[in-house]
């Protein structure tokens, strides 16, 4: 393998760029210690970076990654702490990867390949952020992906930096107004709102000395989004927003809340549709909070020491807290390490939320605490944790108005206590899946009405047509639908149902092609189908490709079609899947992978799952595996 790479610096704008030359042949290559002086373009990146005597002791080589030539550079203990690839095979790297405790955190991208990065991505721990730098200066202009957190995080930094622009970059554009589908009389309102964002913020920057440079975004404050369903007012698409979202902000040791206000979501975007407002003291009511839902925030009432919404003294000392806990665990990996900083995290959170002001925040950080200290337990860094779970929800029971939070808690002690019953010594892994059921069947039975007993029915509804207990399976399916339309598994239920129910009967399936285009199944009509639900992370999807390429092979020519519809969460997986594995047929892709709307629409629950349609457009097989496939096949082509 002959590989030409050369690394190279120049400044631009106070920014550290880079410029990769061809010329330097792999013997000639960088060493690990030169590789690691790379930077990422943007600077609000935590990375695992060596000091000088563990710098001494990386290593650094070149390796085919599906087909591409990559550079690793690996610690003294083997973890990989950079990855620099070559991905259109011209010898130039064009996409530069930072890593953080083994995981992938942040890329750069060059993809129009001229030796500059114009893309920048953040991934896992890092949060979900696509920014597009058009003109190549180091600075996002596009945000292509970004969640409603990173939006008031980015809001946050535009005004502590004072960046009208960077603001901007982050407000509904009259193009994205446009394709929302809303009615004539709200588009109206909303366009003219955006309209003046510009000069809103320059005007709110000028009369207020705001934030300073170094304040930070704590933490993202508001109730559940709200789904608008088309017909509303006139509208032709649903659409979700959240309302009245305030932020925690760390400024010099103090700690104030900042009204964001309305987030639109637009694809894989959520947006801003005003200028935020900083809540001050004695403020009794923030006004214009709700666009959509025309609700009023009330805000703190006037006290003689402080605001009742503004964090009390105690708060913000205990938030310090948190956040230095926060910073100290991100630095350990051991359980031994962990526990202790959780147990403390949790105690905290705890009091944080006795403190709370309001129910909604008490609820908020209820929330967090229960979900924080569920997941410590699962990961298997806070063993204890499930105790403390318990010992709140007991808690919690004790007051009637309460409930909901009870029930919230109860379900992730006993997931949690689930979890740690799979991690002991030589588990009964039969015998503890039929005890999770009987406690998930009791735990609905005990809040039959709260929402989260819909997570409940969903794991009973799976596990029961795991099992084959199909009927018991619709069953449960459809009391979802019944019991909680507006649930995040309704969706996925209602379809789960549909694909039971499906042999002998006509399904609908349609969807974007990679290439814009639009897929029906019933331009297939005449053939017979196999569709195919896959990602590029399941490998017995890929091996059934194998098959399924034969099976083309020997009947496409007689009306045998394959359709694929490709479950990654993001396409830019399916393409770098695609662009090495051709495929003789099309893909549908839509964002969100096993939560997107193709696979809701079929209740999809697990990869691979393969489904057969005859010549008239009926299933024949709603789960047919692949060594079965050449005899049905045959038999439907007669």
């Amino acid at each position: 393998m002959t590989c030409r790479f050369s690394f190279g610096f120049m400044s631009c704008s106070g920014l550290l760029l880079y410029v990769l030359v061809a010329g330097v042949s792999l013997a000639e290559g960088p060493t690990a210690e030169q590789a690691l002086q790379l930077q990422p373009v943007q600077k609000s990146v935590s990375f695992d970076l060596p000091d000088g005597t563990e710098m001494a002791k990386c290593t650094i080589g070149a390796k085919k990654i599906d087909g591409r030539v990559a550079w690793i550079v690996s610690g003294p203990n083997g973890q990989i702490l950079r990855q620099f690839v070559d991905t259109n095979g011209d010898n130039v790297v064009d996409q530069w990867s930072y890593f953080r405790e083994g995981l992938e955190v942040y890329r750069d991208i060059d993809a129009n390949f001229n030796g500059k990065a114009d893309q920048y991505r953040w991934f896992h721990t890092a949060g979900s952020r696509w920014g597009l730098d058009t003109n190549e200066d180091g600075t996002i202009d596009v945000w292509k992906a970004i969640s409603a957190e990173e939006v008031t995080a980015e809001a946050v930094a535009a005004l502590a930096k004072q960046d009208g622009e960077r603001f901007m970059h982050l407000a509904l554009t009259p193009e994205e107004l446009q394709s929302a589908g809303l009615g004539e009389e709200k588009a109206k309102e909303l366009a003219t709102r955006i309209a003046a964002l510009r000069a809103e913020f320059k005007a709110l920057l000028s009369k207020t000395p705001g934030l300073s440079s170094e304040a930070k975004w704590i933490q993202f404050g508001a109730s559940r989004p709200g789904a608008i369903p088309a017909g509303t007012d006139g509208s032709t698409a649903d659409l979700r927003v959240y309302e009245n979202v305030l932020v925690l902000v760390e400024d010099g040791g103090k700690y104030d809340q900042v009204q964001i206000g309305t987030l639109v979501e637009v694809g894989q975007t959520w947006r801003v549709i005003g200028v935020p407002q900083f809540v001050a003291e004695g403020q009794s009511e923030l006004t214009d909070a709700g666009f959509f839902f025309r609700a009023k925030v009330r805000g703190p009432a006037p006290s003689d020491t402080a605001t009742a919404d503004a964090p009390s003294e105690e708060t913000q000392k205990l938030l310090g807290e948190l956040q230095e806990i926060d910073q100290t665990a991100a630095g350990v990996a051991t359980t031994a390490e962990l526990a202790p900083l959780n147990a403390r995290r949790a105690e905290l959170l705890e009091q944080i939320a006795d403190l709370a002001p309001t129910a909604d925040d008490r609820s908020q950080w209820v929330h967090q605490l229960a979900d924080t200290v569920s997941a410590a337990v699962q990961s298997g860094t806070y063993p204890d944790g499930a105790q403390r779970l318990e010992a709140l929800f007991k808690k919690l029971s004790d007051n009637e108005k309460e409930r909901h939070l009870a029930a919230y808690v109860r379900f992730r002690q006993l997931t949690a206590e689930y979890a740690l019953s799979l991690q002991g010594a030589n588990p009964d892994f039969a015998k503890i899946q039929s005890g999770w059921l009987e406690t998930l069947a009791q735990f609905v039975a005990d809040f039959p009405r709260e929402p989260v007993s819909s997570e409940a029915m969903l794991q009973l509804a799976i596990a029961k047509e795991f099992a084959g207990e199909e009927e018991e399976a619709k069953e449960w399916f459809g009391k979802i639908v019944e019991i909680f339309p507006q649930s995040g598994s309704a969706d996925k239920a209602a379809g789960a149902r549909i694909r039971l129910d499906s042999v002998g009967k006509e399904i609908t399936l349609s969807g974007k092609t990679p290439d814009g285009k639009t897929l029906n199944l019933s331009q297939y009509r005449g053939n017979v189908v196999l569709i195919q639900y896959w990602a590029s992370w399941c490998e017995p999807c890929k091996t059934d490709m194998v098959m399924l390429k034969d099976l083309i092979s020997r009947y496409g020519g007689d009306g045998f079609s394959v359709v694929g519809v490709n479950l990654d969460d993001r396409s830019q997986d399916m393409a770098a899947f695609l662009a090495s594995n051709k495929l003789p047929w099309l893909q549908i892709h839509e964002e969100g992978g096993l939560d997107s709307r193709p696979a809701n629409e079929m209740g999809i629950l697990t990869l691979p799952t393969m489904i057969l349609v005859d010549k008239k457009g009926q299933v024949v097989n709603r789960n047919i595996h692949v060594a079965e496939l050449d005899k049905e096949v045959k038999n439907l082509m007669r």
